[in-house]
């Protein structure tokens, strides 16, 4: 390749990005008149509708269609989601002639792209780590495959839907590139503003309040860093806490409208077993596959010794989703979260001839387009 032919390591990886994602939604889109289903609804369909209401109409002005799993409406039901995301959306949709369906779905792009670049940057930073004689090329790679195997994830069409998974990880990335790059500023705001989006953001808060508790002789940015880490997550529970009356306020509405508590993995263990010793419904099979595979994927990351703020964010994170009760389909989603888990498959890609490196990127995409456009449009309860 020429030099003027030579891309920029960070618009590459927003190119290869954007690329895969727009394959999802064309699968997505033909799926969608197979099963007479408008891409607009799918792309838009169980919890980001409840983004899109509370972004129109506010916590307290949500229609009374918004309900719980239990099927249940009440004035406090709509503040189990998290307000970063929707009020994103409700501001942007404040502009002229943009729906807050037309601005969920661009920030996503926008905001995708931003995740894209600090995705890169981090599977980058690993490589350098765990081999200090890696190239500046094989770095790269690195970081260009970890990019890949993240927007082709089983459930990456997410990303591209009115959900909070584009805007989470583009945080939770770049709040762990300024802590293995001791910019803590950068990790500081990152984790107060992941706290707003997802209860998951905690992890990101633990990893940053924790490094810059260890580092705190770097200074005063170390400190301040730690402080405001955890101000977005506690002030919103503060927010429930004062309509609810109760400081475990959220917690209750979550756990009695979606039926998620802390069950140490005994649901996730018990669904792994009914589904492999005796289920025919395809769903739960694919689910099964993918919450083993998410598995494997943590422990090679510790035989492969990522550095331990990954680690410990990658181990929150998926303790979060496999040591808790809910609906099991819903695990391939909530483990998008977890990315750096692929950091080890990325090395060695990046390690591999072209050919292996490129089919394997086609194949992810092509297998992650049909996973998405599956479950979205065949099964009922996908995410």
């Amino acid at each position: 390749m020429t030099p003027a032919l030579r891309w920029h390591p960070a618009a590459t990886a927003v190119a290869v990005y954007l690329a895969i994602r727009l394959v999802g939604v064309v699968v997505l889109a033909w799926f969608g008149t197979i099963h007479d289903l408008g891409l607009a609804d799918l792309l838009s369909r169980w919890d980001g509708v409840w983004m899109l209401d509370i972004a129109d109409y506010g916590y307290d002005g949500v229609p009374e269609s918004g309900t719980d799993a239990q099927g249940v409406h009440t004035d406090t039901t709509a503040y189990a989601f998290f307000p970063g995301y929707p009020g994103l959306v409700g501001l942007f949709a404040k502009l002229p002639f943009v729906s807050p369906f037309g601005a969920g779905i661009a920030l996503n792009v926008v905001i995708g792209a931003v995740a894209a670049v600090g995705v890169a940057r981090l599977g980058a930073i690993c490589a350098e780590r765990l081999r200090p004689d890696t190239s500046d090329a094989t770095a790269r790679n690195t970081g260009l495959m970890l990019v890949v195997l993240f927007a082709a994830a089983p459930m990456g069409i997410v990303l591209s839907m009115t959900y909070t998974e584009a805007l989470f990880c583009a945080l939770a990335a770049w709040a762990l590139v300024g802590v293995l790059e001791e910019r803590w500023l950068l990790a500081g705001f990152s984790a107060f503003a992941v706290g707003l989006v997802r209860p998951t953001g905690i992890a990101v808060i633990v990893v940053v309040m924790l490094a810059a508790m260890i580092t705190h002789h770097e200074g005063l940015r170390a400190w301040i860093a730690g402080i405001i880490a955890p101000l977005g997550y506690l002030g919103y529970l503060c927010v429930v806490w004062a309509k609810t009356g109760s400081p475990s306020g959220w917690f209750r509405i979550q756990t009695e409208g979606w039926d998620t508590s802390f069950d140490g993995g005994k649901a996730v263990v018990t669904f792994l077993y009914d589904t492999f010793t005796g289920s025919l419904d395809a769903v739960a099979v694919l689910t099964a596959f993918v919450i083993v595979a998410a598995i494997v994927l943590l422990v090679w990351s510790f035989v492969d010794r990522l550095p331990w703020p990954v680690l410990m964010y990658a181990t929150l994170v998926s303790a979060s989703v496999l040591l808790s009760s809910g609906l099991m389909p819903s695990r391939s989603r909530l483990m998008l979260p977890a990315f750096v888990i692929l950091i080890p498959l990325a090395i060695r890609l990046a390690r591999s001839s072209r050919l292996a490196a490129i089919s394997t990127a086609v194949g992810v995409t092509l297998v992650s387009a049909w996973f998405g456009a599956y479950m979205l449009t065949v099964f009922d309860f996908a995410i």
